[in-house]
């Protein structure tokens, strides 16, 4: 489970990084980083670049490499997927109504319902779509903590601002 959801981390970090290395020679330039940090919804200033461009860098090189950045992020990510399991697996169990170890479209409506969070159909027929990979109508754990893991990579970026 865990090497699964790092290699999945690891593909979309890869995919990011390199949107953003617009010369694609494997670093990431002041500017590329920058943009790469608003693009996860973050605004930092030229300072704050200077200062986490300064702590990703460990070569010293005055660039940011993949690995770089990934040894930034990686240490955070294990941290909380290792707490998260245990989570992950209550609000599963918690969705999971009938307790028969997969989530179906009423049970997903009918707790974000409850959460005070309903649902149109259209949103439920897509984070269905979205949750739902192997196609079989309904969510199992592993699908479940995937889509979480992805919402957690969508925060990514709040972890870098914040190191």
């Amino acid at each position: 489970m865990m090497a699964t959801l790092q290699t999945d981390q690891l593909k979309q970090l890869k995919a990011i990084f390199m949107r953003f290395d617009m010369d694609s020679d494997g670093s990431l330039t002041h500017l590329e980083l920058a943009a790469l940090l608003r693009s996860l919804g973050l605004k930092p200033t030229g300072d704050q670049i200077h200062i986490i461009l300064h702590n990703m860098d460990s070569n010293g090189n005055g660039y940011v490499e993949f690995d770089e950045l990934v040894n930034l992020i990686l240490p955070d990510l294990k941290e909380e997927i290792l707490i998260n399991q245990e989570q992950l697996l209550e609000v599963f169990q918690s969705f999971d109504r009938d307790g028969n170890g997969y989530i179906t479209a009423a049970e997903l409506a009918g707790s974000m319902a409850k959460m005070g969070h309903p649902l149109s159909y259209r949103e439920l027929t897509e984070m269905m779509r979205e949750a739902d990979t192997n196609g079989d109508g309904v969510i199992s754990f592993n699908e479940f903590a995937n889509i979480m893991a992805k919402s957690a990579t969508d925060f990514l970026g709040l972890k870098v601002a914040a190191a």
